[in-house]
């Protein structure tokens, strides 16, 4: 099937991307991590988003019925995973305990597992666009090396699940008429600016420290988002051939 070939060069990437990353190893901690406060609870809670384990992810893309795509997924949620072990060791090198759960990340939990995969991908979807410029001004306004490495590790990452993520919704929403493209886009749109809400009364204090601010963070969220919108929803049918 078509839609296989395609996911094929994801689970290539993904596996190249996973023998990367164990020759290159882990950014070196020995010597700590010197963080404000307000870095160490927004990163805690950061941590806490990406620790899922995936399952219910990987069960609805085992039922999808397309084994590529269902192996693109499991190595997917392995870089998550990775990006929650990598952000556990920020705190604890800084001399601070990590955090067990945030009400945020269980409001996400339950709204992306509420319905079948295309909307647990369009929610996957905001968390990366939120996930973009947080770690982009983390990596570059932290001033703290071990911080700095991990963050650009992660938004590499973050960068290319963006795609990954709009390639699968571009096919699952080919076939949805035009008459309710307008709702669905509506209700995305929704998702956004709630999840870019509740990082801007929850991290505000973050951005200060990073150098950047609520309005600049908002702003480059939505612009990430608009393309990803234009290219898994367009206003018409798609025809995919086979």
């Amino acid at each position: 099937m078509r839609d296989s070939a395609e996911f094929t060069r994801w689970t290539t990437e993904f596996e190249a991307k996973a023998r990367a990353r164990a020759r290159a190893g882990d950014p070196d901690n020995a010597g700590g991590a010197t963080l404000h406060p307000d870095l160490v609870r927004s990163i805690q809670r950061f941590q806490v988003g990406e620790s899922g384990d995936g399952a219910h992810l990987i069960a609805k893309a085992d039922a999808a019925g397309d084994p590529v795509y269902a192996a693109a997924v499991r190595l997917f949620v392995a870089e998550e995973r990775n990006h929650a072990r990598l952000l556990l060791n920020l705190p604890r090198a800084a001399g601070e305990k990590p955090i067990s759960g945030h009400w945020t990340d269980a409001i996400f939990v339950w709204l992306r597992r509420g319905l079948g995969l295309r909307l647990e991908l369009m929610v996957l979807s905001v968390a990366e666009v939120i996930a973009v410029p947080y770690y982009r001004a983390l990596r570059d306004g932290a001033r703290d090396p071990l911080t700095t490495r991990t963050a650009a590790l992660i938004l590499a990452d973050e960068q290319r699940h963006i795609p990954f993520h709009t390639h699968r919704l571009r096919l699952a929403f080919a076939a949805t008429p035009p008459v309710l493209r307008p709702l669905i886009r509506a209700t995305w749109w929704a998702i956004l600016y709630a999840a870019i809400l509740v990082v801007l009364l929850d991290h505000g204090p973050a951005l200060r420290q990073l150098g950047s601010t609520r309005t600049v963070f908002a702003r480059t969220a939505r612009a990430h988002f608009i393309p990803i919108c234009a290219t898994a929803l367009p206003p018409h049918r798609m025809l995919l051939s086979r």
